[in-house]
């Protein structure tokens, strides 16, 4: 600036003339008024003058700090016999009696299978009576001084109720299946899938991580708590689903159907289900909350051709045509968007105010975003460079941005010397936070036109065609059951204290340090609490156990050598005990 309005105040103060000296000062004021309005249309490029402007010197972590309030840790009340059973937990005795607890749940096989038939009539249903034996066992006081529901035959519902019916419930979730464990992978393992083996420091086996050491860990709690005779003021329940890792139609969704009778819309306080947990980043430690979910949406494509000897071929058979639709659909991601309801905008706002090591031109990105500088070119629909310039840190962050496609399952022909009359594929989607499953469909059917046009074959888009159904020489796109449309966003303002959330956040610096910056996450994936969205807006999936000197993920969950680290778990009990406390004590 100085290089322009210098010349000009020293071109008018050597010019005599009234009028030149009018004419100088309104082009410096056209100038002046230019300036300001590069400032505010500043555009992408690295190479215009807001971006040289904005050093970081120039500005302070305030803006960041005000979209990512720490609540202080909040620890409950003093009384002997609570805190005398929450010292416990840090003691050998507990240690060795909650690893002989976990390892035994995990020694119960309890797989759940995408093709398990009707309750009652598949036997591979019964092996929750036998895990449901085992927690009568393990928890004693629970099923002696507890409400206890069967609910849809294996779902598990326990009630504490609260002597004041004004507090609306704590209820926390967990579920009691696993993924399978496929043959042909158990010599893989370093310690046998179902032994629940002890190494000294990990219990291994399916289900370790997920999440039977979040179902022990709730158990443990009201165990411990019953044991020291805590009256609680607010109901406490806990919910366990069976069937989570198959979408939970058997399972949560008539558990939460139960509830939402019983208590109606928003008549629960807070839900805490499995989830996210610690990640290091940027220097900092963060524990993030899932506070939201991306949508889900399978899409099953088939296309019907005409059969036939195969030494007399087609051009094209069904599994080339369909081979051409799924080139197509590979062949562009959807675009890189962050919305501002999105938990990862807030994460990064957390980021820039707390951490040492975060990224300068992502802060800048992220200060323009703040202030309004780009959000006039996204939401033109031109790239959103801040969305972008988070992406670069990989796939893991950048489909928390991005509505993802997988090819998952394929199928089609019978025979070598046959022509395939039928070929399908599955397309796995996961949708952004800001997008609907309506994103999706209009891109498909769009993809799908193309290539039926081209090969002279009618299009049946969504349009309730069954599967089994498809007309010859057709491409059908169908939906599923499991379609789910991006979650409601839990609210998470550390700044209002009476917040589930900042209770939440106070539990988790009381315990880990309030050198822990809380944030609110996002979950690419789903959980039981997809059936729940009516009985409350504070819904968490959280898994808070912790141990420093485990690396990133979630314990191999889903795969090899699934195991927790017995500390991990220890920590969940002491986190689940005090937030218990913690909620009953709090006016929300």
């Amino acid at each position: 600036m100085k290089s322009v309005v210098a010349p000009m105040v020293a071109q008018a103060a050597s010019d005599g003339s009234r009028i030149s000296l009018r004419r100088h000062i309104k082009t410096l004021m056209l100038a002046l008024t230019a300036s300001a309005l590069l400032a505010v249309h500043w555009s992408s490029s690295d190479d215009n003058l807001l971006p040289r402007l904005l050093s970081s010197s120039s500005y302070d972590d305030a803006p960041f700090r005000s979209g990512c309030a720490q609540p202080d840790p909040l620890v409950p009340s003093k009384d002997s016999d609570l805190d005398q059973a929450y010292n416990h937990i840090s003691s050998a005795a507990f240690r060795n009696a909650t690893v002989r607890r976990l390892s035994g749940a995990v020694q119960v096989k309890t797989e759940s299978f995408d093709d398990l038939g009707a309750i009652g009539e598949d036997p591979r249903w019964d092996v929750f009576y036998d895990f449901h034996r085992y927690l009568e066992k393990t928890f004693p006081l629970i099923h002696e001084q507890l409400k206890v529901e069967k609910v849809n035959t294996h779902g598990l519902l326990y009630t504490w109720p609260g002597s004041d019916a004004s507090l609306k419930p704590t209820l926390l979730l967990a579920h009691q299946d696993t993924v399978p464990v496929p043959p042909e992978t158990v010599d893989s393992w370093t310690y046998p899938p179902w032994s629940g083996a002890y190494d000294g420091k990990y219990i291994w086996g399916r289900g370790a991580s997920d999440c039977k050491n979040q179902l022990i860990a709730t158990m443990e709690t009201l165990e411990l708590l019953l044991e020291a005779k805590f009256q609680p003021r607010r109901t406490v329940i806990l919910s366990f689903g069976f069937d989570e890792e198959c979408s939970g139609l058997r399972g949560a969704s008539s558990l939460a159907a139960v509830l939402h009778k019983r208590y109606g819309d928003n008549g629960i306080a807070v839900i805490i289900d499995e989830g996210s947990s610690f990640e290091q980043a940027w220097g900092t430690l963060f524990a993030k909350p899932g506070t939201a979910e991306k949508g889900y949406l399978d899409v099953p494509i088939t296309v019907r051709m005409p059969g036939g000897h195969s030494s007399v071929p087609s051009d094209h058979t069904s599994i080339g045509v369909l081979s051409e639709l799924i080139t197509k659909i590979e062949s562009a991601q959807y675009p890189t968007r962050l919305a501002d309801s999105n938990p990862y905008y807030t994460q990064l706002q957390c980021g820039a105010a707390y951490s040492p090591d975060f990224p300068s031109k992502l802060k800048k990105l992220l200060l323009g975003r703040l202030q309004g500088w780009r959000r006039q070119h996204t939401c033109a629909g031109k790239p959103d460079q801040l969305a972008l310039e988070a992406a670069k840190q990989g796939p893991a962050i950048r489909y928390l941005m991005q509505t993802s496609q997988a090819v998952d399952v394929i199928s089609g022909g019978v025979k070598v010397n046959a022509l395939p009359e039928r070929a399908t594929v599955v397309v796995n989607h996961r949708i952004n936070v800001g997008e609907t499953s309506r994103v999706v469909k209009d891109r498909l059917t769009a993809l799908a036109g193309e290539v039926a046009a081209r090969h002279n074959l009618t299009l049946h888009a969504f349009d309730g065609t069954k599967a089994g159904q498809e007309p010859p020489e057709s491409i059908t796109l169908e939906t599923n059951e499991h379609e789910l449309e991006v979650a409601p966003v839990t609210p998470a303002d550390g700044s209002d204290a009476k917040s589930p959330y900042a209770v939440l956040a106070g539990t988790t610096r009381a315990l880990y340090g309030e050198e822990v910056v809380v944030t609110p996450g996002i979950m690419t994936g789903n959980t039981d609490t997809r059936h729940y969205w009516g009985l409350t807006k504070h819904i968490f999936r959280f898994s808070p156990g912790f141990d420093p000197e485990d690396g990133p993920g979630l314990g191999a969950i889903h795969t090899v050598d699934e195991k927790v680290s017995v500390l991990n778990h220890v920590n969940m009990v002491q986190w689940f005990v005090m937030f218990v406390r913690n909620m009953d004590e709090a006016e929300v």
